[in-house]
C-alpha cells in the first residue's frame, strides 16, 4: 500500500503536537493492517466531504483520506472535529 501527503495536509501536520503526531503514525500502522478496525471508526464522508474517508486518530484528532484503488491513499486534511468540519 503506497501512503502519499497533500502539501496542505504537510502543513498541518507540522502543526500537531507530539502526541498528536505520534498517535497519527500509530493509527496509520493499524489502517495498513486492518482498515476497519474499530478504534479508527473508519467511514466515508457525506456532504462537502463526499468521496473523503475518515479515521479517528484520538480523542478529538481526525484524518481525511481518499482511497485510490486498492493500493494508494492520499491523505488530505488533518485536525480537530470543529477544524474540520466547523
Amino acid at each position: 500500500m503506497t501512503i502519499k501527503y497533500s502539501r496542505r495536509f504537510k502543513k498541518q501536520f507540522k502543526t500537531l503536537r507530539k502526541n498528536g503526531k505520534a498517535r497519527f503514525w500509530k493509527r496509520l500502522e493499524m489502517l495498513k493492517t486492518d482498515p476497519y478496525a474499530d478504534p479508527l471508526n473508519h467511514h466515508e464522508l457525506k456532504g462537502k466531504f463526499a468521496g473523503l474517508h475518515s479515521i479517528n486518530v484520538g480523542g478529538d484528532l481526525r484524518a481525511l483520506f481518499i482511497e485510490k484503488g486498492d493500493d494508494l491513499i492520499l491523505f488530505e486534511l488533518i485536525g480537530t472535529h470543529s477544524q474540520l468540519y466547523g
